[in-house]
C-alpha cells in the first residue's frame, strides 16, 4: 500500500481545501509545494486585501463565469458562497466584512490572514505540507495515474498515491510558482488544452494621453469596439497609467479585447466621461455657466468637469485650440461645442495590445471541461486524477468570482479523491460524493 492516499499538486486556495477536505475524511493526504511556502498567490490577490467570494446567488454568480458557467454549477452547488463564507468565519476563524458590490473581505483586510488561517486549517486536518517540492511528472500507468516524480532539493524521488489531485494554477504571476505545470501535465496525458491568454489585464493604448500617469476616473461608461462594432459595455471605475488602461470597467473588457487582438482585429475603447448627462444636458449647463461665471479661459471651466491633468489631453481631442481656450466658453462655435459634447461622450482610444502574464489577475483557458466530469472534478481520460483551480479553462470577472471557483471545485475535487479511494476495485470510476 502506497504511503498516502492522495497527492496534491499546487497549495494554492484549490489545493489547500482539497487536500484539507479529503483528509478530514480519513485519508492520508499529501501536498506537494514547489514555493517556499504555500498560498503564495493568495497573499497577494485582491491588491493584498483577497475579496474572497460573492454573496450573489448562483444566478449572479453564471453571468460572471466564462467559457461556460455550467460545467462550474455542480461544484457551486456542493460548496456555495454561503459555505465558503461560513468555512471562513467558523473553520479558519477569519472574521469577514461585505462591500460594495456585495463583495466579501476578511475584516482585516490582509489576503496574509486569509492564507495564513488556510494553511492552518489544512494541518489541524492532518495534511502533510511538503514546501520546495516541485512535482516533474505524473507516472500513469493503463489509464491511472500511479505517483508523481518529485524534486526536492538536489534528489528526485518517486512517491506513490492511490490519486491524484493537480491545483498547480495558470500562468499568471508567474513569480508565485505558476508556470503552467499542470497544462504540460494534462497534454502528456492526453488532455485537451484550450489555448492560454491572460485574463483581467490592462490594455496598452496606441496613443496614450499626455497626463501626470496614473489618473482614476470614476462613474465613467466604457464600450468596447472591435472591428468598429460595439463588443461590451462597462461602467465604474477606470485607470491611465503611463501607457495602458486598467481598473475594474478594463478588466472586465479585457478578455474580449485580448482575444480580438489575437485575430488581428482592430480594437478600441469608447470612454463616456459623463454618461450621466445627455448631450443636451451638456450643452445646457455649459450654456448656464456661461451666465454664471465671469469670463475665463476655456481651461479653467473645464476644471469644473474634469480632473485637472486630463484637461488639456481633452481640449486636444476636440480641437480647441489655445485662441479658443483664451477665448472661453463664450468664444466657441456651434461646431466647437458639437465636437466638445462629442469628446465628453465618444473618446475613442485605439488598443495596441495587452498586459502579460505578470500582470494578469487570472489566465483564461486551459484543461478543457469537456476532459473533466463536473460532478465530481474527475478526469475523463485518467480515472483517479482530479483537477481543481486555474488549470481548468474557467475564469471570471473581478468581485470575488475567481477565488469561488478555485475553493469549490478545490473541495469537491477533495471529496471525490476521497470517495474514490473507498472503492475495493481502483479502476472504478469515482462516484458524485453526497454531502
Amino acid at each position: 500500500m502506497p504511503p498516502f492516499d492522495i497527492i496534491t499538486t499546487g497549495a494554492g486556495p484549490a489545493g489547500l481545501l482539497a487536500a484539507g477536505e479529503a483528509a478530514r475524511r480519513g485519508r492520508r493526504v499529501l501536498l506537494l509545494e514547489k514555493m517556499e511556502k504555500p498560498a503564495r498567490k493568495l497573499r497577494i490577490t485582491g491588491k493584498g486585501r483577497c475579496n474572497i467570494t460573492n454573496t450573489g446567488d448562483w444566478s449572479a454568480f453564471e453571468a460572471h463565469i466564462f467559457p461556460a458557467a455550467r460545467s462550474f454549477r455542480p461544484a457551486f452547488m456542493h460548496f456555495p458562497n454561503t459555505a465558503l463564507i461560513r468555512f471562513m468565519e467558523e473553520e479558519a476563524g477569519v472574521p469577514l466584512i461585505e462591500e460594495r458590490g456585495r463583495r466579501i473581505f476578511p475584516r482585516s483586510s490582509r489576503a496574509q490572514d486569509v492564507a495564513d488561517a488556510l494553511v492552518r486549517w489544512t494541518k489541524r486536518q492532518g495534511v502533510t505540507i511538503r514546501c520546495h517540492a516541485e512535482v516533474t511528472r505524473l507516472l500513469v500507468d493503463r489509464r491511472r495515474a500511479t505517483a508523481v516524480e518529485v524534486r526536492l532539493d538536489r534528489r528526485t524521488e518517486i512517491i506513490a498515491a492511490r490519486a491524484l489531485i493537480v491545483a498547480t494554477g495558470g500562468l499568471s504571476y508567474p513569480a508565485t510558482g505558476s508556470t503552467g505545470d499542470g497544462y504540460r501535465w494534462a497534454e502528456t496525458t492526453g488532455h485537451t488544452i484550450t489555448p492560454t491568454r491572460p485574463a483581467l489585464v490592462a490594455l496598452a493604448l496606441v496613443e496614450p494621453p499626455a497626463i501626470a500617469a496614473p489618473l482614476t476616473l470614476r462613474n465613467v461608461a466604457l464600450t468596447l469596439l472591435i472591428d468598429g462594432r460595439e463588443a461590451g459595455e462597462e461602467g465604474g471605475e477606470m485607470t491611465f497609467t503611463a501607457a495602458a488602461v486598467e481598473g475594474p470597467t478594463i478588466l472586465r473588457l479585457s478578455l474580449r479585447a485580448v482575444d480580438a487582438l489575437r485575430q488581428e482585429k482592430k480594437v478600441a475603447l469608447r470612454l463616456n466621461l459623463k454618461p450621466a448627462l445627455s448631450p443636451r444636458q451638456i450643452v445646457r449647463r455649459l450654456e448656464r455657466e456661461e451666465r454664471e461665471y465671469a469670463p475665463a479661459p476655456l481651461a479653467a471651466a473645464l476644471r469644473r468637469w474634469l480632473p485637472a491633468p486630463l484637461v488639456a489631453p481633452f481640449m486636444a481631442q476636440a480641437r480647441l485650440t489655445s485662441a479658443k481656450n483664451a477665448a472661453g466658453l463664450a468664444g466657441l462655435t456651434e461646431s466647437d461645442r458639437a465636437r466638445l459634447v462629442r469628446t465628453f461622450h465618444e473618446w475613442e482610444f485605439p488598443v495596441a495590445g495587452y498586459g502579460g502574464y505578470d500582470r494578469a489577475v487570472v489566465t483564461a483557458g486551459g484543461v478543457s471541461m469537456k476532459d473533466i466530469d463536473p460532478k465530481t472534478m474527475r478526469s475523463r481520460t485518467i480515472e483517479n486524477l482530479f483537477w481543481a483551480g486555474e488549470t481548468l479553462d474557467l475564469n471570471a470577472d473581478t468581485g470575488g468570482y475567481n477565488l469561488q471557483i478555485a475553493f469549490s471545485t478545490g473541495y469537491l475535487a477533495g471529496l471525490s479523491a476521497a470517495a474514490a479511494c473507498e472503492l475495493p476495485d481502483a479502476n472504478v470510476p469515482a462516484r458524485a460524493p453526497a454531502d
